[in-house]
């Protein structure tokens, strides 16, 4: 079997080690699946993860239905509380996690605060905290009263962590948590996502709420932020548009 290796390029220890806890996770729910799968884990130590290699070819139309429908049936699968009970990361930076029963307050303090927790312009990161805190309320309730339930979401879902090769489809680089699984639909939207026949699929499968739109804009405020704290100020006028959305809210 070809192999792909993939080493621990980042200052914490244990970044490694937490992409197989969250590829066995998706691994086990994915059972059910005929072509939504993992990659093969041959061995991980906390400097290495070694998993076979895939080809990643392009992607017929067929196969992008696929992707849509496999993913919506993997939301569909519910459980009892949101988040996850260890840490992992998003790309290099941290991404902090508990367990409770409260998505709102879930993605208000371990997904946007904690972005702004890391931000280094102090004065910048009281602005965001000060208009996080103030509408902190309407928001958590916003999306409370919004979400269904939870169910395990990929958690960095673009078209660079999706692999294409024959009949089988391979989800890779989790960041898994259980949360909205809207939130897995706006990250794929975010940096040009899927062809529309992943979309349609998806809807077909499992229809998107009513309120999908704004919650979009919401959920990538995350990944807007995290981008900014690691590749800095291109990101910083998008960050902006997600803190005005939700003063509008």
């Amino acid at each position: 079997m070809q192999t792909f290796i993939k080493y621990n390029s980042s200052k914490f220890d244990d970044t490694i080690f937490t992409e197989y806890k969250g590829l066995l996770q998706l691994k086990k729910l994915l059972q059910s699946s005929t072509h939504l799968k993992t990659p093969h884990i041959i061995k991980c130590n906390s400097q290495r993860l070694e998993l076979e290699y895939i080809q990643n070819l392009p992607p017929t139309s067929h196969q992008v239905q696929t992707l849509g429908r496999e993913l919506a049936k993997l939301h569909k699968q519910k459980f009892e509380q949101y988040g996850l009970s260890y840490n992992n990361y998003i790309g290099l930076n941290p991404q902090k996690n508990s367990v409770t029963q409260n998505w709102g307050e879930f993605f208000l303090s371990y997904r946007l605060l904690s972005q702004v927790n890391m931000i280094e312009d102090k004065s910048l990161q009281h602005e965001f905290t000060s208009l996080l805190n103030k509408h902190s309320n309407k928001l958590i309730s916003f999306l409370n009263e919004t979400t269904k339930h939870p169910s395990l979401v990929h958690g960095d879902l673009w078209s660079g962590n999706v692999l294409f090769n024959g009949s089988n489809i391979y989800l890779i680089d989790p960041a898994i948590y259980f949360g909205d699984r809207e939130v897995d639909i706006a990250m794929s939207e975010l940096f040009g996502g899927f062809r529309q026949e992943f979309y349609k699929a998806y809807e077909k499968e499992y229809s998107l709420s009513k309120h999908y739109k704004d919650k979009k804009e919401i959920y990538n405020l995350y990944h807007l932020l995290n981008h900014y704290n690691l590749f800095g100020s291109m990101y910083l006028q998008e960050c902006q548009k997600g803190f005005a959305f939700i003063e509008a809210l």
